[in-house]
């Protein structure tokens, strides 16, 4: 069996940092796990990518805890080039006519596995090798041989936003919860981690906007409250505000989740929403389910900077809804690559 690697060290494992200072102030044990935390997203990442790693270790010979450079290094690499499939749990080979390889990881998948194993380092008292001279000349070759430019998002086109709107079927259930999410994902330039952890008690309606009072995201951990800021639109149909009222009404509670998952109905019925949050998983599906398998969850965010930006608005206004910390975070959503339709070249006035 692999090694233990789980982001909560096992109760009868080697003395954590924090067990060790919990002997002497349970305060101070407590703020240390806390700053060792991070977003949910993530720990249930990292928890995915330790489970790789103690299982590469383990049929390595290697240690994993506490790992060396080589360790390291010959873990990168693995998970940056093209391997077998695995087999099936009793031995047995995939199928004839699956595919034979896995595909390399993204580099910013292998930086996210760096990552996991250094927080678990951490947690343990473990301190990484101080000479990583070779790993970093490994990372800078998978970096040249993968390239530096990560998978992003595709964008959409408000017009193409509006397009799928109209074709929801409003006479379900699932219908007024998916035009009120896409609509508030899009204007809101929400995470879906942020969609899925929104509470009804968070919303404050006024005559000018809705505000959405978000008290933890990604890049804000330590609980300041953050606003966003939801404009009514002159259409009906497309307003954000006023499809999320019709959502509000459909739920019928005033606390508690507002995206929540819905069972199926019989036929000409209209379901009845359940009391369980949507995973980040399902808004990801129903997003590719209304607006097609080319986008994503991360579609929204990105859809909101790119059409900003095409309208003229400054960074600084950008910002203040995305709550990003940098320009350059903009420039890197921004998706304006197509040569044809995004030149300078085309107003030279020749």
């Amino acid at each position: 069996m692999s090694e233990d690697l789980s982001i909560v060290p096992a109760s009868n494992a080697t003395p954590t940092v924090s067990t060790q200072l919990a002997r002497a102030s349970a305060k101070v044990a407590g703020f240390l796990e806390t700053g060792l935390q991070g977003a949910a997203n993530t720990e249930r990442a990292y928890t995915s990518d330790l489970k790789s790693y103690g299982a590469f270790c383990e049929h390595h010979g290697f240690v994993a805890l506490p790992a060396d450079v080589e360790t390291l290094t010959e873990y990168v690499a693995f998970l940056a080039t093209e391997k077998p499939e695995p087999t099936l749990g009793d031995g047995r080979e995939k199928k004839k006519g699956q595919q034979p390889l896995t595909r390399p990881h993204s580099l910013a998948t292998i930086k996210r596995h760096l990552a996991a194993i250094r927080k678990a380092h951490q947690l343990a008292g473990h301190r990484l090798p101080a000479t990583l001279d070779a790993l970093n000349i490994v990372m800078e070759g998978i970096a040249r041989t993968l390239g530096k430019r990560q998978d992003q998002a595709q964008a959409f086109t408000v017009e193409e936003l509006k397009q799928a709107i109209l074709r929801i079927d409003l006479e379900t259930s699932a219908g007024l919860r998916d035009r009120a999410l896409l609509l508030l994902g899009f204007s809101g330039a929400f995470r879906r981690s942020e969609l899925v952890d929104l509470n009804i008690e968070q919303l404050e309606f006024t005559e000018r906007a809705l505000l959405v009072h978000l008290a933890k995201s990604k890049t804000n951990q330590y609980g300041a409250v953050e606003d966003k800021a939801i404009f009514y639109a002159p259409n009906a149909d497309f307003c954000p505000v006023r499809c999320l009222r019709t959502w509000l009404n459909l739920l019928g509670w005033t606390t508690g989740p507002l995206f929540v998952k819905i069972p199926r109905a019989a036929p000409g019925q209209m379901a009845a929403p359940s009391d369980k949050r949507l995973s980040d998983i399902s808004i990801n599906k129903l997003v590719q389910k209304r607006l097609g398998p080319a986008y994503s969850a991360h579609s929204l965010r990105v859809s909101f900077v790119t059409v900003a930006v095409l309208n003229g608005q400054s960074h600084k206004a950008i910002k203040n809804q995305t709550k990003q910390k940098t320009d350059a975070m903009i420039e890197r959503y921004t998706q304006l690559n197509n040569v044809v339709s995004y030149n300078a070249a085309q107003a030279l006035g020749l």
